[in-house]
């Protein structure tokens, strides 16, 4: 089992609810950046989304845009993530997981980036604007090195398709909340929580919301039928207005009341 496999079947004996953390690579700097995920793990994250900055990062809003602008200037490249993994590894298991967009991993090359991304100890990744259909040979690239490509479904899946993203999930299903941009908003988790009904009648595989979480109540309202959630943008805002210790007070808030609302 990987580590990711690992983590969400320790989740689930333990009768928890997942806390994913996404924070941009790069900001404030890269030893920052791998300090921030140590602290979250202690903070209670469980799994760690490393943000590849990008020009146009299209599923993002204007939070995360600006982080990654921002880790741009600063000069980090895909090359530096894996740097940042690297040293994450010296100290931490933790899943990490790289989630950034197809011109990036177009211009790496996919069979020299899933061999350099093993090697550095990352886990998988997540491309927003690679859809199912396209997946094919980043998906073999990355299972030759036992590597998790995540597959989305959103509240507009149709069953034929959810079906289709199930026969090749694995690692997680990244469950986006709403049609739109990462950014904290009011949610009715409804719609999504039917899609994901649908999608636990034909796989497995761990269930993750993600999208306008940014608090501990919307954390255990998006958590009621998933195994995990996501927060980006709340934490990545903390990081860039306040500091680190509200980053993490943050993630602590989110920890405490997922283990109150579900923990056994």
């Amino acid at each position: 089992m990987t580590r990711l496999e690992n983590k969400f079947q320790e989740l689930k004996n333990s009768g928890k609810k997942g806390l994913i953390i996404y924070i941009t690579a790069g900001i404030p700097n890269a030893a920052a950046t791998a300090k921030l995920v140590l602290e979250a793990e202690q903070a209670g994250a469980d799994i760690v989304e490393l943000g590849i900055p990008f020009s146009d990062p299209m599923a993002d809003g204007p939070i995360i845009q600006n982080a990654s602008y921002q880790a741009i200037k600063n000069g980090m490249t895909l090359s530096g993530v894996l740097e940042i993994v690297r040293e994450i590894r010296k100290s931490s298991q933790i899943p990490l997981v790289a989630m950034g967009y197809i011109n990036n991993i177009l211009n790496f090359g996919f069979e020299k980036l899933s061999g350099a991304a093993r090697e550095a100890g990352l886990d998988g990744f997540i491309i927003p604007d690679v859809p199912h259909e396209e997946s094919g040979d980043l998906k073999v690239a990355c299972q030759k090195q036992g590597l998790h490509l995540i597959e989305f479904v959103t509240p507009g899946t149709t069953d034929e398709r959810i079906g289709e993203t199930c026969t090749t999930a694995d690692g997680f299903i990244y469950c986006v909340s709403i049609n739109g941009v990462t950014g904290v908003r009011k949610i009715d988790y409804s719609a999504i929580n039917q899609v994901i009904r649908h999608v636990r009648q034909q796989s497995a595989v761990p269930c993750a919301v993600g999208f306008g979480i940014g608090s501990p109540d919307a954390a255990v309202a998006a958590a009621a039928e998933a195994d995990a959630v996501i927060v980006g943008s709340a934490v990545v805002k903390e990081i860039a207005e306040n500091n680190a210790g509200a980053a993490m007070a943050l993630i602590s808030d989110l920890r405490r009341a997922l283990d109150d609302k579900y923990g056994r």
